[in-house]
Parts: C-alpha cells; sequence; structure tokens
C-alpha cells in the first residue's frame, strides 16, 4: 500500500477518534484527552495512536486504562465510520509533547521576566 494512502487513513481515524472521545465514550475514567498524531503502518494493519492527556499522572494513568479497555468498541465504531475492509489493530501511547511544550514555554517567560526585571 502507498504511504500517502496510510498518512490520508492516518487523519481520517484522527478526526473520527476526536469526534468518538468527545461524544461517544462514557467511561468515567476517560478525562480530558485529545488526539496528537496516529501514525498508520503501511501494510494497514496497526494505528499508533498518541494521546494527549490534561492533569496529573493518575489521571493520565486511567484514562489511558479507560481507552484500552475500551479499544474494542472504538475500533468497531471506526470500522463503522471509515468502512474499510480491515480496521487497524489500535495502540494508544501517552504523548507528553503538549504538557513539556507548555512547561519549556513558562520557564523561557519566567527567564525573560528575570531579564525585563535587571
Amino acid at each position: 500500500m502507498s504511504e500517502h494512502r496510510a498518512e490520508r487513513l492516518g487523519e481520517l481515524i484522527k478526526e473520527e477518534l476526536g469526534e468518538l472521545l468527545q461524544r461517544e465514550l462514557k467511561d468515567p475514567r476517560i478525562g480530558f484527552a485529545s488526539i496528537t498524531k496516529v501514525i498508520v503502518s503501511r501494510d494497514m494493519s496497526h494505528a499508533k495512536i498518541y494521546v494527549s492527556i490534561l492533569g496529573d499522572e493518575v489521571k493520565q494513568t486511567e484514562t489511558m486504562k479507560g481507552l484500552e479497555s475500551a479499544k474494542g468498541f472504538i475500533r468497531s465504531e471506526l470500522g463503522k465510520r471509515i468502512r474499510l475492509r480491515y480496521t487497524p489493530e489500535l495502540h494508544f501511547i501517552a504523548d507528553s509533547s503538549l504538557e513539556e511544550g507548555a512547561r519549556i514555554l513558562s520557564l523561557i517567560n519566567k527567564v525573560q521576566g528575570e531579564g525585563k526585571e535587571n
């Protein structure tokens, strides 16, 4: 399969998963989570789903457990919405890049604020 097709499928999965997280999943363990990236393998049998979760470490762990337990439901819903012959196996991965970016930005702002005081 073409790499371009896998990228398009990844974008489509990202959109549909965002919709599912907001409207369909009722698991109380799943907190404020957003899909940051989806990488689909070339043969389209696996999809790595990077999830950014707002909250402390306990909340992030609970959200990942909730996503893992809802994996079957999510996969079947994706199969209905995207209409593929074979829906990829889903692998959820916690993505801390947004959190790291916010931390670095706050450090930069702090340093800049200290520079203005002197």
